[in-house]
């Protein structure tokens, strides 16, 4: 099935998409830091650059889009359109996400995904986090 935009338009449409700083992001770290919590942002001297890093506990937090990182919610289903770009698009991307974990682990990080999904329930997500954080 062909693209229904233009190659410009759909280059423009991407580039809008967001790596840091997402509305599910913010969400997350809005209601953390109103409990107290401190953390620090995008360390880039660690695998993945997590998105919430709270370094005296060695825990991460990496808060993933359903449709970039193939999620099996509604959210992260493919397009009909291309299936032979984003099929191995999105592989390649959550094999990324399992070798940033496995680095992670083992130079002695702890890390948690959180998907865009579930901050929809944004209460029942922080009691997880709490939960991660304070074992």
């Amino acid at each position: 099935m062909p693209d229904h935009v233009s190659p410009e338009r759909r280059s423009f449409i991407m580039s809008q998409v967001g790596q840091k700083d997402t509305k599910p992001e913010l969400s997350l770290r809005r209601a953390l830091h109103r409990l107290g919590y401190r953390y620090s942002l995008h360390r880039r001297d660690l695998p993945g650059r997590p998105d919430i890093v709270f370094p005296s506990r060695r825990k991460v937090i990496f808060v993933h889009g359903c449709f970039w990182h193939g999620h099996g919610c509604r959210w992260g289903k493919l397009p009909k359109s291309r299936p032979e770009y984003w099929v191995p698009k999105i592989e390649t991307n959550k094999e990324r996400d399992n070798r940033v974990l496995t680095e992670l682990h083992d130079i002695g990080w702890d890390s948690m995904v959180i998907w865009q999904c579930e901050i929809r329930d944004l209460d029942a997500t922080v009691r997880r986090v709490e939960d991660y954080l304070s074992r």
